[in-house]
């Protein structure tokens, strides 16, 4: 009888263990997808910004640290390259931001979860 309590407090301890596994992980991704939101809002406001100007003039750009001086010429194809390239990694992350969420979905009706909020 004993036996009995001892199982259902670890089998109880192992569901809040892979519930919390669950729920990090959907932040972290959640936070990856601000960022690089935030990252391509900025590629997007640049692009904006550059594109009615002469393309012959001066512009500074950020490359590892180092600021070189280009032309808005030089620059424009490498920002919207970087923002299509943001967008896509964004679309893979919402993908599999919901693939993740969908798993735990299955995951708490499978194991009879109910999240209690204290």
């Amino acid at each position: 009888m004993a036996s009995q309590p001892q199982v259902s407090v670890r089998k109880q301890q192992e569901l809040q263990l892979q519930y919390s596994n669950y729920k990090n992980a959907l932040q972290t991704m959640a936070q990856k997808i601000g960022d690089i939101e935030q990252e391509t809002e900025e590629h997007k406001l640049v692009i904006e910004t550059l594109e009615p100007l002469p393309k012959e003039r001066k512009c500074f750009r950020m490359i590892n640290g180092v600021l070189v001086e280009r032309t808005i010429d030089d620059i424009l194809p490498s920002l919207k390259t970087n923002a299509d390239g943001l967008k896509q990694v964004l679309d893979e992350l919402l993908k599999q931001y919901k693939t993740k969420q969908t798993e735990m979905d299955t995951w708490k009706k499978k194991n009879n979860v109910q999240v209690v909020q204290q």
